[in-house]
Order: structure tokens, then sequence, then C-alpha cells
């Protein structure tokens, strides 16, 4: 079990590594930078895909972990 684990968080830091700077609109504010014109910009294709496969490997480490704890 504890493999299992160490498998998912690796694939978990990967997946949230190759996800996109979505934290620019806070470090903006504080520069005093006007990027708005990405701001409301939807996400597509394999952003979407990293993005959902993400919440999916992290609800499952999340389960696995409580899971282990009891």
């Amino acid at each position: 079990m504890e493999l299992v684990i160490i498998i998912l968080s690796i694939i978990l830091i990967i997946l949230v590594l190759l996800q996109s700077n979505k934290a620019g609109g806070a470090s903006m504010a504080i520069t005093g930078g006007t990027e708005s014109l990405f701001a409301n910009r939807k996400e597509r294709g394999s952003e979407l895909f990293i993005t959902r496969m993400t919440i999916v490997v992290g609800t499952i480490f999340f389960l696995l972990c409580l899971y282990m704890g009891f």
C-alpha cells in the first residue's frame, strides 16, 4: 500500500508542475501590472485534461491516506 501512495504522490507532483500558472493575477495586483487580457480565459484541451487528472489523483491520494490512517 505504501508503494501505491509513493507512486500517486510522484504523479501528483508531476501533474501540479505541468499546470499553467494561474496565480499571475495576484502578482500583477501587487506590482501594478495590467494583464487582464487573458483573465477570463477558459481551459481547453490538454490544460483541461491535466486539471481534471490532478483532481482525480489528488482525491485518490487523499482517500488512500485516510484509509491508511485508520
